[in-house]
C-alpha cells in the first residue's frame, strides 16, 4: 500500500494528449501572431521599396545605375508574391517544427558569428554582412523582450532550451528566412543591399510589437506569468564584438534620419569585418577580450578605458608640446606607419603607467583604435587634401581615438560633432593653395583649431561642437567674401558673352543680306564697322526682339539696295525716295556709336557724293572709293573682310554630343565641384566650377577667394581629363569616404581570407 504523500508515477495517457493538445494549441497561437503581424511589416516594407528604387533612380550618378534601380522596381513588383509567400511560410514551418528540431551542435565560436568564413563571392560577402549587421543590432535592442519569448517557449517546449539562435522569429532566424526568400528576386546586389536596409527599418525594428503580443498571449495562458525579464550579460550573441559594437550604438536604431541610419549599419559592417579578422587570425573573445592566436596574453588584466584615456592624454600632450612638421620634411610614408603604431605606443604607455605592459586591449576598444587609425591612414594617403593639409590633419587622430573611446557614437551619426568638425577642416583644406591663401588666413584657422584640439582636450566633447561652430563661421565669412568675387566674375563673363553673341549675331545678318553682291568699300564700310556696331549696342540696350532692331535691320536692306546700279527713271526715283531715310537712319546710328558730328557729317558728304555719281550728276570720284571712315576708340570694326569675301561667323554652339566617358563627366558636372588642374605637369591649381554658361557652354573656375582662375569649353575640359593635366575631386563629405574604403579594404582582407581557407 502507497503512503499518502507518496508521487503518483502513473502518468495517464489522456493527460499527455491534453498536455501535447495545450501545446499545439499555444504554438499555433504563436505561429497565428507571428504570421498576421509580419505579413503586415513585411507588406508595409515592400511599400516603402518602389518609393525608395525611385528616390535612387532620380538621383543616380549615371544611366546606367539609374537603369539598375530601374530594372529593380519592375523585379520587386513581379517576384513580390512570391517572396513574401516564400518568408512566412519559412517562419511557420519553423515555428510548427520547433518541438522536433535536433538540438544544436555545440559552437566553437560566438553563436552568431559575425561572418561566414566559407563564403567565397564577394556578392555574397556583402549579403552576409548585411544580415549579420541587422541581426547584431536588433538582438542587443530587443534583448529584454526576446529574453522573455525565448523562455516562454522553452517551457511550452518542454523544457527544450530556445536560444536567440534557435528562436524563428528572432532577428536572426528572421533575417536568413528573409534571405531564403530574396532568392527568389533576380535584383543587382546593391537593389538587393537597399531592400535589406528596409527589411530591417520597417520589419525588424517593429519587433517589440510582435514579442509583446506573444509575450501577453502566453502570459494569459499561464506561461511563467512572473517571470523577470532578465537577460545575462556576457552570454550569448550579446558578448560578441559585432554585437558589442551594436550596443554602444544602439541608439542609432532609432534614429528616423535616413543618413544616420545608414551611418549606423555602415559601422556595424565594419565591427563584423573586425571580428571576422580576429577569427582569421585564430583568436578567441574571453570577457569582451580579443586574444591573439598566442593564448591568453599572459596573466596582465585587460586595460579600462580609463587607462586607456589616460595612456592617450601622455601621448598627446607630448605631440602638443613638440614642433609642427612641414610637408616638405615630412616623409608620408613614415607618418602613415606612426599613424599604424598608435597601438603599440599605447600599450608600452599603459605599461609605464602601471607598471606592466599588457599584450592586448578589449575587442571593443582594439576595433576603436584600428578604426580610428585606419581613418587617419585614409587621410594621409588621400589626394584630395593637399600635403600640408595632410600634416596638420594627422595631428587629429590622438584627440578622436579619445573622443571615440569616450562617445562610441562618433562613428555611427553623420551629425556628431566630432564628425562635422573633421568633415569640415577637410572641406576648407581641401580648395587651399598658396596661392589662394596668400594672408595665411585659411591655415592659419586650421592650424588654430589643430593645436586648440591637442592641447585643451580631455574629456570634454563639447569642444567639438564649439570649434565646429567657430569653423563654421569662419568658412561663412570667407563664403560671403567668395561669393562677391564669384558674381563679378560670373557677371563679367556673362558681359563678355553677350557682347560676343551679340557681335556674331549682327555679323551674320549683314552678311546674310550681303550675299554674295560686291559692294562698293564706302557701303560696304559703313555696315561693316559703324553699323554693325550700331546693331551690336541696339540688341544689348533694346533685344534682338525690339522695333529699334528691326528697323535698323531694314536699314541694311535699304543700304544694300542704295548700291545698286540706276539704269533707269525708276531706278533713279527709287533711289531719291530712299536717300532722305537713309540720311536720318545713318544720323541716328553713328551718334549712337559715340560719332562726333563733324565726323557724321564728313561721312554723309562722301555719301553725297557717292549717290551722285550713282544718279550721273558728277564724275565718278576715286576719293570715294577709298573711304576710312573715323572710328572712335571705343568702337572696333566687326567685318574686317574685303567686298566679296564674307567671314565666317560661328552660330551659338550646340550640344555636345557625348561620346567618351570624359566628355560625360564634364556633362554630369555641377557647381560647386573643385578639379585640380596641372597642366604643365608640376605647377598644381584648384578650383571650384563657378558657373556653366548658358549662351556658350563654357565652364568657369574660380579659386578658393572666388577670383578667376579660367574657363574651358567642354571639349577642353573633357580633353584635360583624358590627359591627367585635370582631375575631378570628390564631392564627399571626408569621413563618409574613408569609411567606404575602410569597408572595401576590410572586405577584400575578408574575402581573401576566406579564399585562403577553401
Amino acid at each position: 500500500m502507497k503512503e499518502a504523500n507518496e508521487p503518483n508515477k502513473v502518468v495517464s495517457l489522456s493527460q499527455r494528449q491534453e498536455s501535447t493538445e495545450r501545446v499545439g494549441d499555444l504554438l499555433g497561437a504563436v505561429r497565428t501572431i507571428a504570421g498576421r503581424r509580419l505579413q503586415l511589416l513585411l507588406g508595409n516594407m515592400f511599400e516603402q521599396v518602389d518609393d525608395a528604387l525611385f528616390d535612387l533612380a532620380e538621383k543616380a550618378e549615371n544611366n546606367a545605375a539609374q537603369m539598375h534601380y530601374f530594372d529593380g522596381m519592375r523585379e520587386v513588383r513581379k517576384r513580390r508574391p512570391m517572396v513574401e509567400r516564400s518568408f512566412l511560410a519559412q517562419v511557420s514551418r519553423e515555428l510548427t517544427s520547433i518541438t522536433t528540431r535536433p538540438a544544436p551542435a555545440p559552437a566553437a565560436g560566438p553563436a552568431s558569428a559575425p561572418v561566414e568564413l566559407s563564403l567565397v563571392a564577394e556578392n555574397e560577402l556583402e549579403e552576409s554582412l548585411a544580415i549579420t549587421s541587422m541581426t547584431a543590432k536588433n538582438e542587443s535592442r530587443l534583448a529584454r523582450d526576446l529574453f522573455a519569448v525565448n523562455q516562454r517557449l522553452s517551457v511550452i517546449c518542454g523544457g527544450y532550451k530556445i536560444e536567440d539562435s534557435t528562436n524563428p522569429v528572432a532577428p536572426a532566424a528572421l533575417a536568413q528566412a528573409f534571405r531564403q526568400a530574396m532568392r527568389e528576386l533576380a535584383a543587382d546586389m546593391r537593389v538587393k543591399l537597399i531592400i535589406y536596409k528596409l527589411f530591417d527599418r520597417y520589419v525588424l525594428s517593429a519587433l517589440e510589437e510582435l514579442y509583446q503580443e506573444i509575450n501577453t498571449e502566453l502570459v494569459r495562458a499561464g506561461v511563467l506569468p512572473q517571470l523577470r525579464h532578465e537577460v545575462v550579460r556576457g552570454e550569448g550573441p550579446a558578448a560578441t564584438p559585432a554585437t558589442a559594437g551594436a550596443a554602444a550604438a544602439g541608439d542609432a536604431a532609432g534614429d528616423t534620419d535616413t543618413e544616420a541610419e545608414l551611418a549606423s549599419e555602415l559601422l556595424h559592417t565594419v565591427r563584423a569585418l573586425f571580428s571576422a579578422r580576429r577569427a582569421q587570425a585564430g583568436g578567441v573573445t574571453v570577457g569582451g577580450a580579443a586574444l591573439g592566436a598566442g593564448g591568453l596574453g599572459g596573466t596582465f588584466a585587460i586595460p579600462t578605458a580609463n587607462e586607456l584615456l589616460g595612456a592617450l592624454s601622455v601621448l598627446q600632450s607630448q605631440l602638443a608640446s613638440g614642433p609642427l612638421p612641414s610637408a616638405q620634411a615630412t616623409d608620408p610614408a613614415a607618418l602613415g606607419r606612426e599613424v599604424a603604431h598608435l597601438k603599440e605606443q599605447l600599450l608600452g604607455q599603459i605599461g609605464a603607467l602601471r607598471g606592466e605592459r599588457p599584450s592586448q586591449v578589449s575587442a571593443i576598444d582594439e576595433d576603436t583604435i584600428d578604426l580610428v587609425g585606419m581613418l587617419f591612414e585614409f587621410i594621409l594617403a588621400d589626394s584630395t587634401l593637399p600635403a600640408e593639409m595632410q600634416v596638420l590633419l594627422a595631428r587629429l587622430q590622438i584627440p578622436y581615438l579619445k573622443a571615440a573611446i569616450l562617445d562610441r557614437k562618433l562613428f555611427a551619426h553623420r551629425h556628431h560633432p566630432a564628425r562635422r568638425l573633421l568633415d569640415g577642416l577637410a572641406d576648407l583644406a581641401k580648395g587651399w593653395s598658396e596661392e589662394s591663401d596668400r594672408d595665411h588666413r585659411v591655415y592659419d584657422k586650421i592650424k588654430s583649431i589643430v593645436e586648440r584640439l591637442l592641447h585643451d582636450f580631455d574629456d570634454d566633447m563639447g569642444l567639438f561642437e564649439r570649434l565646429g561652430d567657430e569653423l563654421q563661421a569662419f568658412q561663412e565669412q570667407g563664403r560671403k567674401r567668395a561669393e562677391l568675387a564669384e558674381q563679378r566674375v560670373a557677371e563679367s563673363a556673362r558681359g563678355r558673352e553677350k557682347l560676343e553673341l551679340a557681335r556674331r549675331r549682327a555679323a551674320r545678318e549683314i552678311l546674310d543680306r550681303i550675299g554674295s553682291q560686291t559692294l562698293p568699300p564706302l557701303i560696304h564700310g559703313v555696315l561693316a564697322r559703324a553699323w554693325a556696331n550700331h546693331l551690336v549696342l541696339t540688341i544689348l540696350r533694346q533685344g534682338e526682339d525690339s522695333p529699334n532692331f528691326a528697323d535698323a535691320l531694314r536699314f541694311v536692306n535699304e543700304f544694300i539696295a542704295s548700291a545698286r546700279p540706276v539704269q533707269t527713271a525708276e531706278d533713279r526715283r527709287t533711289l531719291l525716295r530712299m536717300l532722305p531715310g537713309i540720311e536720318r537712319a545713318l544720323r541716328r546710328g553713328l551718334a549712337n556709336v559715340a560719332f562726333q558730328e563733324s565726323d557724321i557729317e564728313r561721312l554723309l558728304g562722301q555719301l553725297h557724293a557717292y549717290y551722285r555719281q550713282q544718279l550721273g550728276e558728277m564724275a565718278p570720284d576715286s576719293t570715294t572709293e577709298d573711304v576710312v571712315l573715323p572710328i572712335p576708340d571705343s568702337i572696333q570694326p566687326l567685318l574686317d573682310t574685303e567686298p566679296g569675301e564674307p567671314e565666317p561667323v560661328q552660330d551659338q554652339p550646340t550640344a555636345v554630343a557625348m561620346d567618351n566617358g570624359e566628355l560625360i563627366e564634364v556633362e554630369q558636372l555641377k557647381p560647386g565641384t573643385w578639379l585640380e588642374f596641372s597642366p604643365t605637369g608640376d605647377a598644381v591649381t584648384r578650383a571650384k566650377l563657378s558657373w556653366i554658361s548658358p549662351m556658350s557652354g563654357r565652364y568657369l573656375f574660380v579659386n578658393r577667394r572666388g577670383l578667376k582662375v579660367g574657363d574651358y569649353a567642354p571639349q577642353e575640359l573633357a580633353a584635360a581629363l583624358a590627359a591627367g593635366s585635370a582631375r575631378i575631386l570628390p564631392s564627399e563629405p571626408l569621413f563618409d569616404r574613408a569609411m567606404g574604403a575602410i569597408v572595401d579594404r576590410l572586405s577584400q582582407a575578408a574575402a581573401a581570407g576566406t579564399d585562403d581557407l577553401a
